[in-house]
């Protein structure tokens, strides 16, 4: 009954239910004794980001150990690509759309006249953005993007520089960072995902089915290291989302230990002095100085670990970002936005036991209530902590960045239909970064992607606080809590990972290279190929931002003739799922269940079996 009541409190956001049914499960964490500790009184229900009411742990201030009352988520699969006769560009200005045969061109973005929105900015996250075969988020004002006849695409920033070059025949997605990096990411006709970063983990994920249900094994590769996390699918708002699934659960004692307050504060020594990363940084970031609690250790470990990456890809990469000098004056980071952190942490915690209680009696796990589904429906503000680098647009459509340890807050839901949200930024560290307070706008893909990372690294430090507890000045666990972590029986029957994912990691730097350079080349020799029709078209007025129509003054007549000459898209029983690909464009999704693989395209789904098109609905 206890396991029930606090899955449904989950499911409802309530955080009044989620304490009181913690009364049972964590007792035992205010105390270090070798018997099992009575429940004690859980802190007072109060929300998420801005909790009130009395018993709850606040985070340490610089006064010492009193504590007291409180005070204050691809990477989904891309979208099909354009298919068909003709250069498709888009261009954020401040003009309106016109149409010509065979070369479709769309500028957005101004006051005058009615355009489609590219930039951002719609009130509660609208997801109203022009298509397009570029999937790295809504385009900033002023950009350009080009289509070309294979579906292929190219989108430059106002500067005339690329940002993102799309190679439907490699199912390819590149991406150039406001930061300098870059990134790339390849659909694979074996229905693996294949995602690359310069200075970073790369990763390949292969799906599979357990108990009907579609999961993902991502099998990350980092200087030589391997290791391993686990999603489920879950279909959301028309978006294949991927939801963090943890690999190991803990027993209810440690949960408990975790999540209420310990029995004095503590102090504990990091060990960061002497880091390089942590002088870097030492503008933006403080730790606390005493540790009521777990979870405001973790959320020290959870911005260190995040820190710390930021730094080693600047040192491999060349990654640039604001980091202010430390010279005195208080960290940009808060206590303020720590506290809601802290409180986010503490929401996590409260679920993964959830979790982990239905798994123990072997129920399945809905990843609406792991994901952002739950997060965007239970009325109640959430933090989301950048844990990669990250362009996004403003509510005026113009381009920046947020990059680890930045800290976003999501205050109202977007609506119903919406695939982005709207986002306040709490904490940034300048430069080119999204100035604090300001609005930006957040894919559901990377808002999911931010809240997966957060809880894998809350996994990661749950499982170094187990292991160094009772030294270093943490408390010692009571013997319920010391019970090592079990394996999900998930991750215990992932396909292994392929020997040749390191390297073909290592591979697709020179691989993105030959993409760019041949999407760039077909989109120059496209746009430098009059349509058909083009010279008999008239001439736009002088300074007109209009783009002359073809064929005369009945534009609408050329548009049909443009499509019957372009070529019919058909699937055949027994193609390859490179063929489908080539045809199709890349699917929006993926679906691995084993010998058959699903493609899924907005109109249809295709199902391979052994890699052969056997149905097609």
């Amino acid at each position: 009954m206890t396991t029930q009541l606090l899955h449904r409190a989950i499911r409802n956001g309530s955080v009044a239910l989620i304490l009181a049914v913690f009364v049972g499960l964590g007792g035992v964490a205010c105390s270090a004794s070798t018997k099992s500790a009575a429940p004690k009184p859980a802190p007072a229900a109060h929300p998420v980001a801005k909790p009130s009411g009395g018993g709850a742990s606040h985070g340490p201030t610089t006064g010492g150990a009193t504590t007291h009352g409180p005070t204050t988520g691809g990477a989904g699969s891309h979208g099909p690509t354009a298919n068909g006769g003709g250069t498709h560009t888009t261009t954020t200005t401040s003009t309106h759309t016109t149409t010509t045969t065979g070369t479709h061109t769309t500028t957005t973005g101004g006051a005058a006249g009615h355009t489609t929105t590219t930039g951002g900015g719609h009130p509660g996250g609208a997801g109203g953005a022009h298509p397009s075969a570029i999937h790295s988020g809504p385009a900033p004002k002023g950009s350009h993007e080009q289509v070309t006849k294979s579906g292929s695409a190219v989108r430059t920033r106002p500067n005339g520089r690329v940002s993102d070059v799309h190679d439907a025949r490699r199912g390819m997605d590149v991406h150039h960072g406001l930061n300098g990096n870059r990134s790339v990411m390849v659909q694979r006709h074996d229905g693996s995902r294949l995602y690359a970063q310069r200075g970073r983990p790369g990763y390949v994920q292969r799906g599979y089915s357990y108990h009907g249900h579609d999961f993902g094994r991502r099998a990350y590769y980092y200087h030589g290291h391997e290791y391993n996390r686990y999603y489920r699918g879950y279909g959301y708002r028309g978006l294949a989302l991927s939801v963090y699934a943890p690999g190991v659960f803990f027993a209810p004692g440690f949960y408990g230990w975790a999540y209420n307050p310990w029995r004095a504060p503590i102090v504990f020594g990091w060990g960061w002095g002497g880091s390089p990363w942590y002088g870097y940084y030492g503008g933006y970031f403080a730790p606390y100085p005493v540790y009521p609690s777990a979870a405001f250790w973790l959320t020290d470990y959870l911005i260190s670990q995040d820190l710390q990456a930021a730094y080693a890809a600047h040192q491999e990469a060349g990654e640039v970002d604001g980091a202010p000098s430390a010279a005195g004056g208080t960290p940009i980071l808060t206590p303020d936005v720590k506290q809601q952190i802290a409180d986010e942490v503490k929401a996590q915690l409260a679920l993964e036991n959830s979790e982990a209680a239905q798994t123990a009696q072997g129920q399945d796990v809905d990843p609406g209530s792991s994901g952002i589904a739950r997060m965007l429906s239970d009325g109640h503000p959430h933090v989301f902590v950048a844990g990669s680098p990250l362009d996004l647009t403003d509510v005026n459509g113009q381009e920046c960045a947020v990059s680890d340890g930045d800290v976003l807050l999501l205050q109202t839901p977007p609506d119903a239909n919406a695939t982005n949200a709207n986002l306040v930024v709490l904490a940034s560290k300048g430069g080119n970064e999204c100035a604090k307070s300001d609005t930006v706008t957040v894919q559901l893909t990377d808002l999911q992607e931010m809240q997966n990372q957060l809880r894998a690294t809350i996994d990661q430090g749950l499982q170094d606080l187990q292991a160094k507890q009772g030294n270093g000045g943490l408390p010692p666990a009571p013997p319920s809590a010391q019970a090592p972590p079990t394996q999900t029986a998930y991750a215990q029957i992932a396909p292994p990972a392929d020997p040749a994912d390191a390297a073909d990691i290592q591979q697709q730097g020179q691989q993105a290279d030959q993409a760019e350079k041949d999407v760039t080349s077909e989109a120059t020799q496209d746009s430098s190929t009059p349509p058909s029709g083009a010279a008999d078209a008239a001439p736009a007025a002088p300074g007109s931002n209009e783009v002359a129509t073809a064929a005369g003054p009945d534009a609408n007549a050329a548009v049909p003739d443009a499509a019957a000459a372009a070529p019919a898209i058909s699937v055949s029983l027994g193609q390859t799922t490179g063929q489908v690909q080539a045809s199709m464009g890349t699917p929006t999704r993926v679906a691995n269940l084993g010998e058959r693989v699903i493609y899924y395209y907005n109109d249809m789904k295709v199902v391979f079996k052994d890699g052969k098109v056997v149905n097609v609905k």
